[in-house]
C-alpha cells in the first residue's frame, strides 16, 4: 500500500478534530465520540508520536454552520503557522458545512 504521509508531515503535529453538532448527539450518540477519539490511535499507527497528537474537542455540541468555534479557530491558526502535518476527522463536514470556511 502506498502511503501519502511523508516524513515532513510527521515532523509536524497531527490534529484530531472532534465534534458532534448538538449536545443531544454528544450524550446519546456516544459511539460517534468513541470513533472520533480513536483517531488518536490511527495517527500513532501512522507514525506520529503520542506527544505530537493534538486533540481539539472543545467544539462539541456546536453546529458546523457556526464558523466562530474556538476549536476550529485554534486548528486554523495552527495550520496557518505551519504546525500541522495532518488533520484527522471522520468526515470533512465536522470542520464546517461550507468548505470555504476551512480551506483557503
Amino acid at each position: 500500500m502506498t502511503h501519502k504521509i511523508r516524513i515532513d508531515h510527521q515532523q509536524h503535529q497531527a490534529y484530531i478534530y472532534i465534534r458532534q453538532s448538538t449536545l443531544q448527539q454528544v450524550h446519546h450518540h456516544q459511539e460517534s465520540g468513541r470513533r472520533q477519539y480513536a483517531l488518536q490511535e490511527k495517527a500513532i499507527l501512522l507514525g506520529w508520536p503520542q506527544a505530537a497528537v493534538v486533540v481539539v474537542d472543545e467544539d462539541q455540541g456546536q453546529s458546523g454552520q457556526n464558523v466562530d468555534r474556538v476549536g476550529l479557530q485554534r486548528l486554523m491558526e495552527a495550520v496557518s503557522r505551519g504546525e500541522v502535518g495532518a488533520i484527522f476527522c471522520l468526515e470533512v463536514s465536522r470542520l464546517a458545512r461550507r468548505s470555504s470556511a476551512w480551506h483557503a
